[in-house]
């Protein structure tokens, strides 16, 4: 993904937080659409609960909805003030819900930042799978997921950016997801 391709999508997010801080319900629809998807699957890793990441997505949306004017995108890229929006209502479901549920103080521990060695070599190594297998797709491949996954743009937004039609943005998707899974398949 080029910068200007990357500048553009932050900059939508930005413009659609700064419409959401002025009441504009078209802004925080586009929001949502742009950035659920992403969010909704951070609370799923978080609560391991469908119907619990439902009600945090919404929770979500209501605190950005409220506190969007606080959002200050000299601080932080939108998807990471976003996602720690989204941390946050996930680790505090997972607090109330704690006296009902085992096992909820380690996964609150690692979510804080409070993990072990062994984690930490786990999790870098995925990471650089992940990384090894994206350098691995064709250029356009890369580009459509890493626009998709990391900046949290839809496919229609995404063929908007990079100026191609939606059924190849779809394809580039698909293609790359397939790919993505063989190679992960064989580092395992």
């Amino acid at each position: 993904m080029n910068d200007t391709q990357q500048d553009r999508a932050v900059q939508v997010m930005i413009d659609a937080l700064a419409g959401c801080a002025r009441g504009e319900g078209t802004s925080l629809a586009r929001l949502y659409r742009s950035t659920s998807g992403h969010l909704y699957a951070q609370l799923l890793r978080i609560t391991r609960n469908e119907a619990a990441a439902e009600d945090c997505l919404q929770q979500v949306y209501l605190r950005v909805w409220h506190s969007a004017g606080q959002y200050d995108p000299s601080r932080a890229r939108p998807m990471t003030w976003l996602s720690t929006l989204t941390r946050n209502i996930g680790i505090d479901w997972l607090r109330r819900k704690r006296p009902d549920s085992d096992g909820n103080d380690e996964l609150i521990d690692s979510l804080m930042g409070e993990r072990r060695p062994e984690q930490d070599l786990d999790a870098e190594q995925q990471a650089g799978d992940l990384h090894r297998c994206l350098a691995e797709l064709p250029g356009q491949h890369r580009q459509a997921m890493e626009l998709a996954y990391f900046q949290g743009l839809t496919h229609s937004e995404l063929a908007e950016v990079v100026a191609e039609p939606l059924g190849t943005v779809k394809s580039w998707i698909r293609r790359g997801l397939e790919r993505l899974k063989s190679c992960l398949t064989r580092t395992a």
